[in-house]
């Protein structure tokens, strides 16, 4: 298992790829697969069959997965992308902005 520097609810740019500029709060995070679902970034038609949940049935639009090293995290302090270290502060561990310096 991976240990991961981007966790579900941070607020994230796409920095390579076909949405590259877009930016969304990560919704998920696969570790084994090494992904991230980002709100509003790489949606795709996903055709449903008619069931009991879903009468109608049709095409749903959904986000897909994305690659993490396609995305940075955003400091919330500059709103500029930043890469993210982890120090230890008294006896917890914590994420901080490489740029700012400033606890995530």
């Amino acid at each position: 298992m991976i240990k991961l520097k981007i966790k579900a609810g941070d607020i994230v740019r796409v920095i390579a790829g076909d949405h590259k500029g877009s930016e969304g709060k990560v919704l998920k995070v696969d570790r084994e697969k090494n992904k991230a679902i980002v709100e509003g970034v790489n949606m795709v038609s996903k055709h449903t069959k008619p069931s009991a949940k879903s009468p109608q049935g049709g095409i749903v639009k959904k986000e897909a997965a994305i690659q993490i090293s396609n995305i940075s995290l955003i400091d919330p302090k500059t709103k500029e992308t930043t890469r993210v270290g982890i120090r230890v502060e008294g006896d917890k561990k914590v994420r901080f902005s490489k740029k700012s310096n400033q606890v995530l």
